[in-house]
């Protein structure tokens, strides 16, 4: 424990605290440096003001009653919260940097995320970086349970058990090579894909099932030459040519800046937008480094991505 975190707790609590972790006042005493009659006086007034007994004594040995159970796992819970607190002092104090741990899909970690975290680390080069790439679900379940501070996902499903920081409806496009027929179309629907090969997303990613929602692939009428949840291996597969693959702007613009793929936005009416969302865990408010480099790739999103994309995409049901 933190020697600091004994300004937290009252001395009855520290006592607690140590004779249950010792099992033996005499244990106690020898860390606290104090006598045994000491600790025992204030166990008993710490009972008495509960009114519950907290330890149970048999003959000279002694363990924790039901009470004593409950009383040192909250007291657990409170010591972890009071070591956050030291540790956010120690990082506004530049003793210590943090850390944040970070989920992703794999479009944002291909091209936006890196150069965002090479910044942030030069602005705050203490702050340790963990980064997750993941399906949507999981980075949904990463922060969900705790092992995640911040997520860049798409399409939160538990939206009630989130806390979105910044998000954005973005068109979901035919990705083809400059050579593809479709590439010299002004216009293209999922009708004229399908009469060529495709390279469809797997199953259980957000962009498949809102293909899958759509009128024309509900007819099975096409021919697919391959299915990924890799999305960097589709984008190279529509570069051979061969194919034609799906995909939002995010993680594309290299490859369109350097003319290697063709965007066309799908103009089907039934097709939902893909949202792109920042996601916390609601409720719970972030650690000192975890909050700031939120705040820091709420900024840089709301800098990065294309107004014109997501302004036509929300337009759309």
């Amino acid at each position: 424990m933190d020697e600091r975190i004994r300004h937290f707790l009252s001395p009855s609590l520290r006592y607690f605290a140590a004779v249950a972790r010792y099992g033996s006042f005499r244990g106690a005493a020898r860390e606290l440096n104090i006598a045994s009659s000491a600790v025992n006086r204030q166990i008993i007034a710490l009972e008495e003001s509960l009114g519950v007994e907290l330890f149970e004594r048999i003959g000279r040995r002694i363990r924790l009653s039901a009470a004593g159970e409950m009383l040192q796992r909250h007291l657990a819970s409170a010591i972890v919260d009071f070591e956050g607190v030291t540790t956010e002092l120690d990082a506004m104090r530049g003793l210590k940097t943090g850390r944040v741990r970070v989920a992703t899909v794999e479009s944002v970690a291909a091209e936006f995320l890196p150069d965002v975290l090479m910044r942030f680390s030069a602005a705050h080069p203490g702050i340790e970086l963990v980064v997750s790439v993941a399906v949507s679900d999981d980075v949904e379940r990463l922060v969900l349970a705790g092992e995640a501070d911040v997520g860049l996902t798409f399409n939160p499903r538990e939206r009630g058990a989130f806390a979105i920081g910044f998000s954005r409806n973005l068109a979901i496009g035919a990705v083809t090579s400059p050579g593809h027929p479709l590439a010299q179309l002004r216009q293209v629907g999922i009708a004229d894909c399908m009469r060529f090969a495709l390279a469809l997303p797997a199953r259980g990613l957000s962009l498949r099932q809102a293909l899958d929602s759509t009128a024309a692939l509900r007819t099975g009428d096409y021919r697919m030459r391959l299915e990924a949840n890799a999305l960097g291996l589709m984008r190279d597969a529509a570069a051979s040519g061969q194919v034609v693959a799906f995909h939002t702007r995010v993680g594309l613009s290299r490859d369109l800046a350097a003319g290697r793929l063709v965007f066309h936005p799908l103009t089907d009416a039934d097709l939902p937008v893909d949202q792109f969302a920042v996601i916390r865990r609601a409720g719970k408010d972030l650690d000192l480094a975890p909050a700031t480099f939120h705040g820091f790739v709420v900024q840089e999103l709301a800098r990065a991505f294309d107004a014109t994309d997501a302004d036509s995409a929300a337009e759309r049901p």
